[in-house]
């Protein structure tokens, strides 16, 4: 039998089916707007030296200095976060943003955490290889019907 021919699963109490099926489309855009606005903050730092961060300056001397990176990846880093994580979160070009989420991510995860292991406690590659999938979800997928792309009727 194949995944495709398979019966749905049934429910384990099937008293709670009417509230499973009416929350159900909820948790797909739930994933988008947490993921979005979770980045934001880490872009604030960066860009503005919110929430204990240094600013885009002092940003870049730390990916230069330490991480071996252009100072100018800070200025993108931030604007990726930041912005692309409102528009994430809105769902407004949530494709080609999602694309440039998971590609931060992945240099992220290669350049500066995969050295320090898994654990994102010791800044190990937990935490950006979870956002970066997670972003990959929304570039195969897209914003979904509740987002600014399907209201707009326009997928970027």
């Amino acid at each position: 039998m194949s995944f495709a021919q398979s019966t749905p699963a049934q429910p384990l109490i099937p008293a709670l089916q009417p509230v499973t099926n009416l929350l159900a489309p909820l948790g797909e855009p739930l994933v988008r707007v947490t993921t979005g606005l979770l980045l934001v903050p880490h872009g604030a730092q960066k860009l503005f030296g919110w929430f204990g961060g240094y600013g885009v300056e002092a940003t870049g001397q730390f990916f230069a200095t330490t991480l071996g990176l252009p100072a100018s990846l800070a200025l993108l880093a931030g604007l990726i976060e930041f912005f692309g994580g409102l528009m994430l979160a809105a769902g407004f070009m949530t494709r080609p943003v999602a694309a440039l989420v998971f590609g931060m991510m992945a240099v992220a995860t290669l350049s500066v955490h995969l050295q320090l292991g898994f654990f994102w406690t010791s800044g190990g590659f937990e935490y950006p290889v979870f956002w970066g999938l997670t972003a990959l979800s929304f570039v195969i997928r897209g914003g979904g019907r509740y987002s600014v792309d399907a209201l707009i009727g326009r997928e970027f």
